[in-house]
């Protein structure tokens, strides 16, 4: 019998150049604060997240080991994509795409201020 994992995406990581910063940056699109932990090797700032079964996240200071500027993303947002896009823009960061409709809901591609790859999701309600 075969055994799948609960979700396909059980973590995610995002390389920034100035974590104080981003933490605002993704605040504003996420409308969650993220709180800083300093007790690893290095700090990080994670996003809130259900831990019952919900996939969690952070930010850290440095660069992928795998090179690059780091994976694509995908984040829901509070409210519409165009509200997230024009959070995006105020924060910094580059809307490359118009919202795009699929099934469970409207996203676009965007680039945070420190050149990553990141997906908005607005939630069919």
């Amino acid at each position: 019998m075969t055994s799948y994992p609960h979700s396909a995406v059980v973590w995610a990581e995002i390389p920034v150049t100035d974590l104080s910063r981003a933490m605002a940056f993704y605040a504003g699109l996420t409308g969650q604060a993220l709180t800083r932990d300093d007790t690893g090797p290095n700090p990080v700032a994670n996003f809130a997240y259900d831990e019952k079964g919900g996939t969690g996240g952070h930010l850290y200071p440095g660069t992928p080991a795998t090179g690059g500027n780091g994976p694509t993303i995908h984040l829901a947002v509070p409210g519409t994509v165009e509200a997230a896009m024009e959070a995006c823009t105020k924060g910094g960061g580059t809307v490359i795409s118009p919202a795009i409709p699929i099934p469970p809901g409207r996203f676009c591609y965007a680039v945070d201020p420190d050149g990553n790859s990141i997906g908005l999701f607005e939630a069919k309600s």
